[in-house]
């Protein structure tokens, strides 16, 4: 085993950017094809290989989470016409299958990613059953690329009937009435636009079903098509009106437009929103009619308001639900009454207090009507109601649950109770633990929120695994998480930390922690870090932090920000370089979140706490473990490989109790991954932290 790092050139590059001076001396790692980069890495995989795969307890992981993810899963049904759709995972599938349920009761698998490829590497990406039920279009991609190919399949006979269809990345699709028609996005053709700039240019067409993609129309409205734009597509069930809907790269603005549907040429688009009203909004035509908004306007919690849809701009709304100051609005849902019932139609809002799930019925003219109650502190999963054309499903509402220890269920509302309707196929050993919401204050004052699961018996200390996103308004919620299980079950304890930056109390709470504010998400984890310990949880020398992506970032500003605080990291597929992140892969759809280096200010955001420009020699970082994934076409794994030649080059400390290690995966990407591939990227991950935090896996 080797007992020295792999050697890494290290180059007197210093760059000047707007005054600023910018050292980059592992620039030559962002070329994966330099033989260097090779010879490199090749080292890294032996050395991380070794290491790993020599760490005790790595058996009795695997095989509780196995058993942990032998739960299967289970979703909330769609209808279509009585037919039900929805997804399973039986205990040992690798993927879950698209089942369908028919009105007699009889249900079939219709969709199995293993069934089209063996090999476990296709993934399904998406899935959408036309409104009458008798056909689907699907998306797969491979071996982790997310790059869509776009088919339909037929119900009754199981049979592909069109496609493929390149280029759908991700695309919405809207079906209209009759199955003959959908709307739908895909990418610009090859020589369309430069090379390599195909991934930011979409457009919106209407397809006829058994006519070549060549003969689609292209939707077509004023300011409609901008750079790295991801558009959304609805059509009302009466197929009169489409809505269409975009942001321009992970921006939390939206341009709204909608036009009336004919049986012939679409209209062109009419604009409701553009980027300038600098608001979010999810909009739609409703059953009765009415086009729906739902809404950041004045209300960073969101609410609902309504307007014809043939006078949809923002003077014309009328507010139905007002912004609840202590909760975040997330869904909305029409719940036509039972037959028979006397009762008139509801609204389903679907909310969340701290990250908590909440139901609650509206009338149509926006008055409260109740709440639908929920199993306990948990998260929903998926919301859903019967179609048009399943009168006799009308007045119930499916309700996918999980909570921190329960696996996703599906539960059914009806006339005033809710009752258990599916659980997640496997039966597992759930271990004894007691979980909680704890508050805590971060360094300016502002009070933050974690779960926090915990042995059942016992005070601590435990060696801790914390993890958090703060990002792009993204709700960590409470749910069942094999990993996190696994270390509790081995007598570790799991914190789950809602930092800002994240949606879990609505835009202020995401605003508050990107572009110049990033610092404070920061700052809301370290805080977090030290409540547990003054709480007795934990201690400094037990506590391990991981995050991926976004969250990938959050640990690396960690760990060079607070090496004293963290005795493990584990960092996956991380933002690292923020200074040069924009030049790759997807980058540049991030500037809205993080800022542009080419604004002076807004460099000095980034070279604030840019993990890769604050490694410094003479200190003793975490034992840290980088993992990456060659075929991400998200995040480059350049900034992993710059970042640990860094830190591996900077530390004192000693390769057996604090190693800086690099794992990369091949085939997989940035997203789904087979069960395979998620236990043993699971057991190198949690048999690291656990070492190096003092857990004893037996």
């Amino acid at each position: 085993m080797s007992t020295s790092y792999p050697e890494a050139d290290r180059l007197d590059l210093v760059e000047e950017l707007h005054g600023r001076r910018v050292a980059d001396p592992y620039r030559w790692l962002e070329d994966p094809e330099d033989p260097r980069t090779r010879e490199w890495s090749a080292a890294q995989d032996e050395l991380a290989r070794g290491r790993l795969d020599a760490l005790p307890g790595r058996q009795v992981l695997e095989a509780r989470l196995r058993e942990l993810l032998s739960a299967g899963s289970v979703s909330v049904p769609l209808w279509r016409a009585g037919r039900a759709f929805f997804t399973r995972r039986e205990p040992g599938q690798e993927h879950a299958v698209v089942h369908v349920r028919e009105p007699d009761g009889t249900e079939r698998a219709l969709l199995d990613p293993v069934a089209l490829d063996p090999s476990g590497l296709t993934t399904l990406d998406t899935w959408v059953p036309d409104l009458e039920g008798t056909r689907i279009a699907y998306q797969v991609s491979h071996g982790g690329d997310e790059q869509s190919v776009l088919y339909l399949l037929d119900v009754a006979t199981g049979d592909v009937v069109e496609g493929p269809i390149d280029r759908c990345r991700y695309s919405s699709v809207a079906w209209l009435p009759g199955g003959a028609e959908f709307v739908y996005v895909r990418k610009v053709a090859p020589g369309e636009v430069d090379d390599g700039e195909e991934d930011f240019h979409r457009r919106v067409w209407r397809h006829r079903v058994g006519t070549p993609d060549t003969e689609d129309e292209l939707v077509t409205g004023p300011g409609l098509y901008e750079d790295h734009t991801y558009y959304g597509v609805r059509v009302s069930r009466d197929g009169r009106w489409l809505v269409v809907t975009a942001n321009v790269g992970t921006a939390r603005r939206d341009s709204v437009w909608i036009t009336e549907l004919t049986d012939g040429k679409t209209p062109e688009l009419v604009p409701v929103l553009t980027q300038a009203d600098d608001v979010q909004a999810t909009c739609w035509v409703e059953r009765d009619g009415r086009f729906y908004i739902h809404t950041t306007d004045g209300a960073p919690r969101w609410r609902l308001a309504v307007a014809d849809p043939a006078t949809p701009q923002r003077e014309h709304w009328r507010e139905l639900v007002p912004e609840d100051p202590g909760s975040v609005l997330q869904a909305v849902r029409w719940l036509e009454p039972a037959p028979g019932s006397g009762d008139e139609p509801r609204l389903v809002l679907a909310r969340a207090r701290h990250a908590v799930a909440e139901l609650a019925l509206h009338t149509v003219d926006g008055t409260p009507a109740g709440v639908i109650p929920l199993p306990g502190t948990g998260s929903l999963t998926g919301l859903t109601v019967a179609d048009r054309d399943t009168p006799d499903r009308y007045g119930q509402v499916w309700i996918g649950w999980t909570d921190l220890v329960t696996p996703p269920q599906v539960h059914r509302y009806e006339r005033g109770a809710t009752v258990l309707e599916a659980t997640a196929p496997g039966q597992v050993a759930l271990p004894a633990v007691r979980s909680e919401l704890r508050e805590f204050t971060s360094k300016d004052g502002t009070t933050v929120r974690m779960f926090v699961v915990t042995p059942a018996e016992g005070d601590g200390p435990w060696p801790v695994l914390m993890t958090g996103y703060g990002g792009f308004s993204i709700a960590r919620e409470p749910a069942y998480t094999s990993s996190a299980l696994a270390w509790v079950a081995s007598g570790g304890a799991y914190a789950l930390v809602g930092l800002r930056g994240g949606g879990e109390e609505g835009e202020a709470w995401h605003l508050a922690g990107n572009r110049a504010n990033k610092q404070n998400v920061f700052d809301d984890l370290h805080a977090a870090g030290e409540a547990l310990v003054a709480a007795g949880t934990t201690t400094p020398r037990q506590l391990g932090i991981q995050g991926g992506s976004n969250g990938g970032l959050l640990v690396g500003a960690a760990l060079t920000q607070r090496p004293d605080l963290y005795a493990a990291v584990v960092c996956s597929a991380p933002l690292l370089d923020m200074v040069r992140y924009e030049l790759f892969s997807l980058g540049r759809t991030w500037n809205d979140e993080y800022g542009t280096a080419d604004d002076p200010e807004q460099l000095d955001w980034l070279l604030s706490y840019s993990p890769y420009h604050h490694v410094r020699e003479g200190v003793a970082y975490p034992a840290t473990l980088f993992t990456v994934f060659e075929s991400d076409t998200r995040v480059d794994p350049l900034h992993a490989r710059k970042m640990c030649a860094a830190l591996q080059h900077a530390t004192t400390g000693d390769l057996l109790d604090r190693p800086v290690l690099l794992r990369r995966e091949t085939d997989v990407g940035h997203g789904a991954r087979s069960i395979s591939r998620t236990v043993a990227l699971s057991v190198d991950t949690l048999a690291f932290l656990a070492f190096h935090t003092g857990l004893e896996l037996s």
